[in-house]
């Protein structure tokens, strides 16, 4: 273990994986103190451990969700497949380890915790011998200085936030859909705009409003009704007509004070959210209204999400396996 450290350990503070390996110090740690541990004599202190360990859910989602797709691009697709199967059998260690805590069965805990130790274990050998050396190799020093945000967002297991890399001298803050930093894709950015997240085009923009399994109609600060999805299966009907139209005649008399009231109280900050409930035509309707408002909180209009949870609210217990064959 810790082949790699000697050049770890000529790393910047807050390199991603520098930090890594202060996670990897501290996992070893939480892994020795849980099999020291006897949930028979001191339950709650096992569980305080264990609980501690279970963060590592970051680490592995913060490998999935940013580096692994960045070891994509330079045509390393084997952690994608591989390394993300170990993580999920871990995590289906952890649950039922979770649920004889919820037990309290002691007898299964100490059946079942070598077997995530030592999964663990050889989780953190072969990121040593073969990610983390090979991640270095592959990833220019650009690429890496793009983690930190990401990261961040995803969380770590320390204790304490790691330092920013690069250092960064203190700057105004840049939005996601201001930052127009140039970075090499997979894809043509061909007649594409920016959003927080990614880009799209206007056609696969109109195409994910299509199928989106729920109505969406937006009206804008004006109180004017300037779009809504046209789907397979609406709720409510709607027709091109109701674009431009005052969003108070496009509800019957009897509901209009109350969509009046909650647009109301949107403009003036006071509330956030509105969501009803009803029946309808024998399905359960579930609607919600979200005030929109920009990056200075002023307020820019209204959505009104409505969908038909019927099918939704019968789902019992869980299904984790596709049934189409």
């Amino acid at each position: 273990m810790n082949s790699f450290l000697s050049t770890v350990e000529k790393l910047p503070k807050g390199h991603p994986i520098e930090v890594y390996y202060r996670e990897s110090d501290l996992i070893q740690e939480l892994l020795f103190e849980l099999t020291d541990a006897n949930p028979v004599e001191d339950f709650q202190k096992y569980f305080n451990i264990f609980n501690q360990l279970t963060t590592i859910e970051k680490r592995f989602a913060r490998k999935e969700n940013q580096l692994f797709p960045y070891l994509e691009k330079h045509g390393w697709e084997g952690p994608s497949q591989g390394m993300w199967s170990f993580h999920d059998n871990l995590r289906a260690q952890i649950k039922l380890l979770n649920d004889y805590n919820t037990e309290k069965n002691t007898a299964k805990i100490i059946d079942n915790i070598p077997y995530l130790v030592e999964g663990i274990k050889r989780l953190l050998s072969i990121e040593d011998m073969r990610l983390f050396p090979n991640s270095l190799e592959l990833l220019t020093e650009e690429e890496w200085k793009e983690f930190y945000q990401g990261d961040e967002e995803i969380g770590w297991m320390l204790t304490e936030k790691p330092e920013p890399y690069p250092a960064i001298v203190a700057a105004a803050y840049v939005h996601p859909s201001e930052d127009f930093t140039k970075r090499d894709l997979t894809f043509s950015l061909e007649n594409t705009f920016h959003y927080d997240e990614g880009y799209m085009t206007p056609e696969q923009v109109n195409l994910l409003l299509r199928f989106l399994p729920i109505d969406i109609t937006f009206v804008d600060e004006n109180d004017k009704v300037i779009f809504y999805n046209r789907g397979e299966d609406r709720v409510f009907p709607r027709s091109k007509g109701i674009i431009g139209r005052e969003v108070k005649f496009c509800h019957p008399p009897k509901s209009v004070d109350m969509v009046l009231r909650i647009v109301a109280e949107f403009k003036a900050g006071t509330k956030d959210v509105a969501e009803f409930w009803f029946n309808f035509k024998g399905r359960i309707i579930h609607i919600r209204y979200f005030a929109i408002r920009d990056n200075d909180k002023k307020y820019k209009g209204v959505i009104e999400m409505s969908q038909d949870i019927t099918d939704i609210q019968k789902l019992e217990g869980q299904k984790r396996l596709l049934d189409w064959d």
